[in-house]
């Protein structure tokens, strides 16, 4: 892949991966965007322009032969979110199956309670704990709102209200990080929690 051609779409398995920007409300640590890479598999996830409903749409391929589309890419997909909620109501218009991975933090991010839109076109949630204590998510994630990981709580705890199927995950490896915590922090709120392992991607 070359720079000049961002990849917006990719597939892994047969789940179809949909980048929509490459801005973030954290700057975690163990990013690989963060060490050097803009690399998932062989896809470059690199972007330099805003990207639009209008160029990922015709991208999307027969939603028959797709399990499900993933809103994931290095960026927080909720930051461009008339992008997303645009293309999520297409697929299902469809037929197709949605499935947004996030940090949690597009109600802070926006400052309102963005739930209720995103329950009319995305079936599951994947929601990115990593941490146990504000003291921990501020080492590993690096949040650049303040007040992040209570407003991550608080997603995590109102997500199953509005989407039928929420995963929350954490990394097993992170220094400072006590994994059982964080499964209890996501089963205490009716998710199901996914533990990932260090280093490892897609």
């Amino acid at each position: 892949m070359t720079t000049t051609t961002p990849t917006l779409v990719y597939d892994i398995g047969n789940n179809r991966y949909l980048n929509i920007t490459a801005r973030c409300t954290l700057r975690c640590q163990f990013c690989p965007k963060h060490n050097g890479s803009k690399q998932i598999h062989e896809y470059d996830l690199s972007l330099s322009k805003r990207i639009t409903a209008d160029d990922i749409i015709p991208l999307l391929g027969d939603v028959k032969k797709v399990d499900e589309y993933v809103f994931c890419g290095f960026g927080e997909p909720t930051l461009n979110l008339e992008c997303l909620l645009q293309v999520a109501h297409a697929i299902k218009a469809q037929g197709g199956r949605v499935r947004l991975n996030t940090d949690g933090l597009g109600n802070h991010f926006h400052r309102r309670n963005i739930l209720p839109e995103l329950s009319q076109c995305v079936d599951s949630l994947s929601i990115s704990l990593n941490a146990d204590t504000p003291q921990s998510y501020e080492q590993h994630c690096q949040p650049k709102l303040a007040g992040s990981y209570q407003a991550l709580l608080e997603f995590i705890q109102q997500a199953p209200q509005f989407i039928p199927e929420v995963q929350v995950s954490a990394i097993n490896g992170l220094a400072n990080v006590d994994i059982t915590r964080c499964r209890a922090i996501a089963e205490q709120n009716g998710a199901i929690f996914k533990q990932r392992e260090l280093d490892k991607l897609g």
